[in-house]
């Protein structure tokens, strides 16, 4: 089993900044894509941005361009810094990790974002 705790949401005013983190830990063997969904209210759940062991990325065209994916591999740790905030990005925030044996979701983060 492969444990995510997630950190870094809040409230945060338009224009603003934010940095989720999340970090794996447990039975790793290797992880493949780490990523960050999210959950706005009274939606469903769409993906945010991912990145690949060897760092390829791709970005949802919402948050192209304010939004960075990152992670650390030797930490098993993934990040997501997120600037420019709309009122639109307010949602739960969700890591999700493709490990070699499992497929993994955070418990999630609220991020509000007010105008």
């Amino acid at each position: 089993q492969v444990q995510l705790a997630e950190s870094g949401g809040g409230l945060v005013q338009a224009g603003g900044s934010l940095r989720l983190s999340c970090a794996a830990s447990g039975n790793i063997f290797s992880i493949h894509v780490m990523a960050w969904y999210r959950q706005p209210p009274g939606k469903q759940r769409e993906l945010v941005a991912r990145i690949t062991s060897g760092g390829s990325t791709n970005y949802a065209d919402s948050v192209k361009g304010r939004f960075t994916i990152s992670r650390d591999n030797a930490k098993n740790t993934v990040y997501l810094q997120m600037s420019s905030l709309k009122p639109e990005d307010t949602a739960v925030y969700y890591c999700n990790v493709d490990e070699h044996y499992g497929h993994y979701w955070g418990q999630g983060t609220q991020v509000t974002v007010s105008s």
